[in-house]
């Protein structure tokens, strides 16, 4: 698989537009429960993708070839899972943190893929243990304890991973706008449905819904962000991106949201970035350039019997 330069600049543009959408999740938590900002920026992406799609065709039946196959809709669910579980997590622990421990998902996406008969090449491990390396160093002053939340966003990271693998698998079957549209449904869908359960629970039948839509107005701009750029956009670009990338390749450029993210909780929220934050910069450039360059090497595959091979 070429993994094409417009695909590679593609990836690096989604890591950072997913880097600073960990601010604007952050940011919405202040007023929204994780299910409500969840579905309203998935919703946001859906609309957003519905005009995209009318708009190219002109009017065209811009639900012509949408498969609603069960490949398609367990994508949708494991982006929901993926995405609650995650966003979850940001209520307990820090932008950058999540952003670190979101980008682990640099070590499952190759693990997963030895089980799909992928090949990975040493110069590959590599560059994931080059990358995972300065997203460590990025976050060295921070307090990655085991907590609750961190707890959440690891678990999210192996669904993410599993995402990327899925997605390599489908993008090659349908186009990108169509897989994209299908999944956010299916995630909008369910999390509206988690949503109306959960204030149920927590705030009872009476919630008045003046304080809903106020809430609601206090977090426009973060659901925008989400929903727009991170939901609509940014996923979007990955699958386009990743019908030419590897996906080890495509996971190592994409863990440098992290780095964003703390650009972002810098430029936005004056979180300061020091001389560890530089150095982890430059390890995962490394990586990312090693990732892309690099095409020789030991190779590693797991064959039919479940057994590693050399």
């Amino acid at each position: 698989m070429s993994g094409a330069p417009i695909s590679n600049f593609v990836l690096i543009l989604t890591a950072a537009i997913w880097g600073f959408a960990f601010v604007a999740q952050r940011k919405g938590m202040e007023t929204l429960d994780p299910f409500t900002f969840n579905a309203l920026r998935f919703a946001l992406g859906t609309g957003f993708l519905y005009l995209l799609k009318l708009i190219l065709k002109k009017g065209k039946g811009v639900h012509e070839g949408v498969s609603s196959g069960k490949p398609m809709l367990l994508l949708g669910l494991i982006l929901f899972i993926a995405a609650s579980l995650q966003q979850f997590g940001i209520v307990w622990t820090s932008a950058g943190n999540a952003g670190f421990i979101t980008g682990l998902y640099v070590l499952f996406v190759p693990l997963i893929g030895l089980f799909r008969a992928q090949k990975l090449r040493l110069s590959v491990i590599g560059s994931v243990v080059l990358a995972v390396a300065g997203l460590y160093v990025i976050n060295l002053g921070a307090d990655l304890n085991m907590s609750i939340g961190n707890a959440w966003v690891l678990v999210s990271a192996v669904f993410f991973a599993i995402h990327v693998q899925m997605v390599d698998k489908l993008s090659k079957l349908h186009s990108a706008i169509d897989l994209a549209m299908l999944q956010f449904s299916v995630c909008a869908i369910l999390s509206f449905g988690f949503a109306g359960a959960h204030h149920l629970i927590k705030m009872g039948s009476s919630m008045e819904v003046n304080l809903l839509v106020s809430n609601i107005i206090s977090a426009s701009l973060p659901i925008f962000y989400g929903g727009i750029m991170s939901v609509g956009i940014a996923y979007t670009l990955q699958i386009f991106a990743q019908k030419r990338v590897q996906p080890t390749t495509a996971a190592i450029i994409l863990c440098s949201e992290g780095l964003i993210a703390l650009f972002g909780g810098w430029l936005l929220l004056s979180e300061k970035i020091g001389l560890s934050t530089l150095l982890g910069a430059f390890l995962l450039l490394t990586a990312m350039l090693l990732s892309i360059l690099r095409r020789g090497g030991k190779v590693f595959l797991i064959d039919k019997k479940g057994t590693v091979k050399t």
